[in-house]
């Protein structure tokens, strides 16, 4: 049976071939983060339900997330389910988790042979034991892998991980005060432990806004927002992303040179 939908084929012209291979010498983000918006506008553009929105977006990682290996980018984290998107009608939540437990069946074969390692990020405890059962199996069965990091955010919220790493501070340190915690004994306790900052986060969709995603991880990130939905987001936007990027003058908060 053939898929509903299938991502379009780029006709890759030899131009732009050279510019997304130019784009590997440049200065390039270590950790990228992505607010994957606009799935369901995708949808009903096309008179199609929700659910349908979705699947295009989840066969869009699968393109991404190749282009960003390829690139040479450590670590990319996707804003995948929200802690606010509990709030959507009841058969769309229903719709994502199957969603997410399909994903993460298919798509492990595919993770181990490219070195993909898979870290779910939020608060897991609200999904269903089976979907729990998935993401511990889908993590230890990756865990080997040294290629790209692919950070899923699900049930996460910014607001969320810092008052985790809070508690989670406090219970390892209980005789001690908060005047003694620190932004560097804090950072340890974050749900990205082990990923660098990030340095570029995108939103596609046209909206503007971060909406609580990595809100102490994306302090110091360069913000790219841009029209396409995200089932349309293709490798030659993030071509188009990591050349901005590269042209930006990063100052962490230091003042330019007169």
């Amino acid at each position: 049976m053939e898929p509903l939908w299938q991502p379009p084929k780029m006709d890759v012209n030899p131009s732009i071939t050279l510019k997304l291979t130019a784009s590997k010498s440049l200065a390039l983000p270590q950790h990228i983060a992505i607010i994957m918006d606009g799935n369901r506008r995708w949808a009903k553009n096309r008179f199609m339900p929700a659910g349908l929105g979705h699947a295009a977006g989840a066969q869009r990682v699968r393109e991404i997330v190749k282009a960003c290996a390829e690139f040479g980018i450590p670590h990319l984290s996707l804003f995948a389910f929200s802690t606010e998107n509990w709030k959507r009608p009841p058969d769309e939540v229903s719709a994502l988790m199957g969603l997410f437990m399909t994903y993460l069946k298919k798509e492990i074969r595919d993770m181990n042979v490219n070195g993909v390692r898979l870290k779910v990020l939020g608060d897991k405890h609200r999904f269903s034991e089976a979907l729990q059962e998935l993401i511990a199996d889908a993590e230890q069965q990756t865990a080997g892998n040294t290629g790209i990091t692919l950070h899923v955010c699900a049930n996460y919220g910014g607001r969320w991980d810092m008052l985790q790493a809070v508690k989670a501070w406090q219970d390892q340190h209980p005789s001690s005060g908060l005047e003694s915690l620190t932004e560097a004994s804090l950072t340890p306790y974050l749900s990205t432990a082990d990923a660098p900052e990030v340095d570029l986060l995108i939103r596609t969709g046209g909206e503007s806004r971060v909406s609580n995603f990595l809100l102490w991880q994306a302090a110091y990130a360069e913000l790219f927002f841009c029209e396409e939905l995200w089932p349309d987001f293709n490798r030659e936007t993030l071509n188009t992303a990591l050349v901005w990027f590269a042209g930006r003058d990063r100052r962490f908060g230091s003042s330019a040179p007169i």
